[in-house]
């Protein structure tokens, strides 16, 4: 009795119901961008935290570390090409071998990071200012004495001025590179490369140390009786150690070349060791960098160590941290977090979820070492009650990842702060960059654009190519996205290391052939202000008078910069987490030395803390609320919040719990979802740092109450089956008078 009723509702429904949606980026044109964007993207529904609620548990730090996965490797690999010898003893004799190796490697390094006699004077880290360096000539200024500082990198385009080292004007035995220390020091080693250059290869490859306390008599570094000639570079890049037979005592240090390399001239960069003296004679001995007061462990931290530093934190202050693991690294190292909240492992309605991500290049090591502190900063002042970390952990859900490549730290920490140079440790073990290893979301959406067609500002789909099990994605990248996917994050920040200056979407320049091109998202001005935030509380980088690091300015544009502005990153994660998720990132450089030494680490806690607390405040910046099925009260998953005159909308987390980064001012915002009926409002945002509360409460379309009905198997009421009719029999004449 009822079948004409359900045909008029399926015809109906099959009339309302839009056509079925298909792949825009399949007709995109391949022809102007990268061949590796995908043709037919998969959609990710449920990301943000909306498919399931996050399943990490809380890990057992005391569990033993994973044996090293390049045994295992090397193991394999032997019983292959052995199949016939007993395994046992095949093994074993692969083990005393490798054992042996790592014993050698340990007594050469110290076990670590090399714990010298004295500490760097800090060429590069900029202690030592450019009035404290001269040189005998100089080729020009942009290869003056201030450019003789170990790791200084050189421009990367043709008109730059500046490249890494200090070159002599002239090419004999007479040129020299003169530290002053200002006050007497006890000098026990120097450390030399090349200059870094993309034109010219320039390294010195022998010279002689001297010292002098008044720049008119030099004492040269001696054997017995023989001036010590010091063996140098072999390569522009790689750091070479050298330590004084004795050490010498004195303000000035110079380094005299002997021999460079046959093709090109002299030019070198350095850094010195040594420890000061005290010195009634000289007002140096009073100036100081300002010393943390607080109580926190300043060293670097191992992958052995920073679990005993994160279960130590985890044991003073259980009731709000738990420590989970995301996923593992290429050799199996654990990525762990830290989560820090009034009630951890759940996440709470209304309650905005913040992450801080250090460590992506693993030579970079200034983020990891403050994420550590923090953990340990928030734990004591909670316990203190301090009012300003109170409200943070109650308000706000805090997840600090400090080693996102674990393996690629463990590789430069083995070489240690000086002589890890630029690169070691940068890539993670398959020597990829995690920093472009993320899926290209910016070519399919401007593709799109260009062509005209519909496609999503927001949550755009991983492309199919990225999804393969070929595809060149590494596990911690692949971690990181289900990070990004299972928890409705808010803001971050991904932590580097080498400048100093704050970086925002888009990485990644439109034009494709343009090395840096300004390429604002729609949410530019907030990007601008979170940058901002970051920027002028850090110590350093608020300091007008500040040396440059490298060769770029940051200085004259605030310490912040659009990230395709400065150099064009494809694959960026900051990139990625704006469309794919909820989540406004920005990269943070910290600092001009990426591997700072242990003693300058409570300097660097000195410049970012401010910086840090600051800029987790700022996810309570905007409009946030709850969307709720007015019949029911329940909270809508998946529904779309848009902001009038913002091109790029935001989804709901598993609850319908939302937070819209906005800028202050006036806003028309409005949720939408699949089966109701949209809602707008007028939402104001304050100059306060709480958020503007703006809920709303969404009414089901007749199209989706009839599908509930159907779907229960329910009667439909008499009223509604006339009301059938009379929309088929409406739409059956309309279609009847266009086909005559």
């Amino acid at each position: 009795m009822y079948l004409c009723p359900l045909l008029l509702l399926a015809s109906w429904l099959c009339l309302a119901s839009p056509a079925p949606h298909t792949s825009t980026a399949s007709t995109v044109s391949s022809t102007k961008r990268t061949p590796t964007r995908s043709s037919s993207p998969r959609s990710t529904p449920g990301a943000n935290g909306t498919a399931q609620p996050p399943d990490y548990v809380s890990e057992d730090l005391d569990e033993p570390i994973p044996r090293d996965r390049r045994i295992r490797i090397s193991e394999e690999k032997t019983k292959d090409k052995t199949a016939k010898v007993a395994k046992k003893v095949k093994i074993v004799k692969t083990v005393k071998v490798l054992k042996k190796a790592k014993k050698e490697t340990k007594a050469k390094n110290s076990g670590g990071p090399q714990q010298e006699p004295c500490p760097p004077l800090g060429l590069e880290s900029l202690r030592v200012s450019d009035y404290q360096l001269r040189a005998s000539s100089i080729k020009r200024y942009g290869l003056g004495a201030h450019r003789g500082r170990l790791n200084i990198q050189s421009g990367i385009y043709d008109d730059d001025f500046y490249d890494g080292g200090w070159c002599a004007g002239e090419t004999n035995k007479n040129q020299w590179l003169e530290i002053d220390a200002r006050r007497l020091t006890n000098f026990t080693a120097v450390i030399t490369q090349g200059k870094n250059s993309i034109w010219t290869d320039d390294w010195v490859t022998s010279y002689k140390v001297q010292v002098s306390n008044d720049t008119h008599k030099w004492k040269t570094c001696k054997n017995g009786t023989e001036d010590v000639i010091f063996k140098a570079n072999k390569d522009p890049e790689t750091p070479v150690l050298n330590r004084l037979p004795t050490p010498m005592v004195g303000r000035y240090i110079r380094i005299n070349p002997q021999s460079w390399f046959e093709n090109g001239t002299v030019c070198l960069r350095a850094e010195i060791l040594g420890c000061p003296l005290p010195d009634p004679n000289t007002v140096f001995m009073w100036e100081h960098e300002p010393q943390p007061t607080d109580k926190l462990e300043f060293k670097h931290h191992n992958y052995k160590e920073m679990r005993k530093l994160m279960k130590r934190v985890n044991e003073a202050c259980p009731n709000i941290t738990r420590v989970y693991s995301i996923g593992k690294s290429y050799l199996g190292l654990k990525m762990y977090v830290m989560e820090i909240s009034d009630n951890p492992g759940e996440h709470e309605l209304g309650e905005p979820e913040f992450r801080y991500v250090a460590g992506m290049h693993g030579n970079e090591v200034v983020g990891r070492e403050l994420m550590l502190n923090l953990m340990e900063y928030l734990c004591q002042e909670y316990k203190n009650k301090n009012p300003r970390v109170v409200r943070l952990v109650t308000e706000t859900r805090i997840h600090l990842l400090p080693s996102m490549n674990p393996d690629g730290y463990e590789m430069a920490y083995k070489l240690g702060s000086e002589l890890s140079g630029w690169g070691i440790g940068r890539w993670n073990y398959q020597g990829l960059d995690l920093n472009h290893n993320f899926a290209d979301l910016n070519n399919p959406m401007w593709d799109a654009e260009d062509n005209e067609l519909e496609f999503p500002n927001h949550y755009i789909p991983i492309p199919e190519y990225y999804t393969l099990e070929n595809a060149t994605v590494a596990p911690e990248t692949r971690a990181i996205i289900d990070w990004m996917q299972k928890i409705p994050f808010v803001l971050s920040a991904n932590l580097h290391g080498g400048e100093l200056v704050v970086s925002y979407p888009f990485d990644m320049a439109r034009s494709y052939w343009m090395a840096k091109e300004l390429t604002p998202t729609p949410d530019d001005s907030m990007f601008r202000w979170l940058s901002t935030a970051y920027a002028t509380s850090h110590r350093i980088m608020s300091d007008d008078n500040r040396r440059i690091c490298h060769y770029d300015d940051f200085i004259r544009v605030g310490n912040i910069i659009n990230g395709a502005n400065w150099h064009t990153v494809a694959g960026s994660m900051n990139d990625f987490s704006y469309l794919h998720t909820n989540c406004f990132e920005v990269t943070v450089e910290l600092s001009c030395d990426k591997f700072p030494h242990e003693v300058e680490l409570p300097t660097e806690w000195e410049n970012n803390k401010e910086s840090l607390l600051i800029y987790m405040e700022q996810v309570h910046r905007g409009i946030k609320g709850v969307v709720r099925d007015k019949d029911t009260g329940k909270g809508v998953p998946e529904a779309i919040i848009a902001v009038d005159g913002l091109n790029h909308h935001i989804r709901t987390a598993l609850d319908g719990d939302y937070w819209r980064l906005l800028n202050p001012g006036d806003y028309e915002v409005t949720a939408k979802a699949e089966g109701y009926h949209s809602s707008t409002k007028s939402c104001h945002v304050s100059y306060e740092d709480r958020p503007t509360i703006c809920d709303f409460y969404i009414s089901k379309t007749p199209k989706q109450r009839l599908k509930e009905l159907l779907a229960k198997g329910a009667k439909l009421p008499k009223e509604l089956i006339l009301r059938l009719r009379q929309i088929q029999t409406r739409k059956l004449k309309a279609s009847a008078k266009k086909s005559k």
